[in-house]
């Protein structure tokens, strides 16, 4: 009797979110998307206040925002994938609307004393990689930061996110799990994590590989290599100019430029 009842009330609030062309009325939008900031999602329509429920399973954390009307819904939530996603918009198990959304692939512009580098992320292949740097990026973490180690042999890279120009170590968050293992390789342009020598002690520091350095790539877990999270998109003409500066010794620290190749800001821009 009580299945009987919740299924009568369910049917007749569908009827009722659909009276007066509730279904034809119901509009959904979306402000601007980005992978892993807060969206915004509208709905707009009559009834509304009979109660519906917004559902997108590729953005987490759905939260009706405070201030809603009879006509208008408005809910918050943070985009957990790249791609296109599917948000619907359910009232008395009767869908008012659905929508497709394109989320696009995460960039980051990092400006740097020397030039501008836009970076590309892959939040499909290291989605820890990809979350753990666009968190330091959101906080300002590396405004002011150098590129702290350029090597050019045996392998060549640019390394920074760690240290600022007294070479004073940031501190940083808790470190996360190597993603070595997935199917990207450490190519000229690359973005890659940089770790010690234990595999999961990743945190902010990052390194470019100016050539194709394959002795970085997943071997075995014994040989686990270093995790690629993204690629240069623009600006290798600047990754090679940073690899020429002169470099040296200061204090403990072998392979540091002489002059500092600061970074001045980087923000998600995609």
């Amino acid at each position: 009797m009580k299945s009987i009842t919740k299924l009568c009330g369910a049917l007749a609030l569908g009827l009722s979110l659909a009276a007066c062309g509730g279904i034809e009325q119901t509009t959904l939008d979306a402000g601007p998307l980005m992978y892993g900031q807060l969206a915004q999602f509208t709905v707009q329509g009559p009834n509304l206040d009979k109660g519906i429920t917004l559902v997108a399973p590729k953005c987490s954390g759905i939260t009706e925002i405070a201030g809603s009307t009879p006509n208008l819904r408005a809910y918050n939530c943070t985009p957990t994938a790249s791609g296109s996603i599917t948000v619907t918009v359910v009232g008395g198990n009767v869908v008012l609307r659905d929508g497709k959304f394109d989320i696009p692939v995460p960039q980051v512009t990092l400006k740097t004393s020397m030039g501008d580098m836009l970076l590309e992320l892959d939040p499909t292949a290291a989605p820890l990689s990809v979350n753990n740097f666009l968190q330091y990026v959101s906080s300002g973490f590396y405004s002011n930061l150098i590129f702290h180690r350029v090597v050019v042999s045996p392998f060549a890279i640019i390394q920074g996110g760690g240290f600022d120009a007294s070479l004073t170590q940031a501190a940083t968050k808790a470190p996360i799990k190597l993603e070595s293992n997935n199917g990207l390789t450490n190519l000229r342009g690359t973005l890659a994590m940089a770790r010690s020598t234990v595999a999961d002690s990743g945190t902010s520091q990052f390194f470019i590989n100016v050539v194709d350095n394959p002795d970085f790539d997943y071997v075995s877990a014994t040989q686990p290599g270093y995790a690629v999270f993204g690629k240069v998109l623009a600006g290798l003409p600047v990754v090679d100019a940073i690899a020429a500066v002169p470099t040296g010794v200061r204090g403990s620290m072998t392979d540091v430029p002489l002059t500092d190749v600061v970074i001045l800001s980087a923000t998600q821009t995609r």
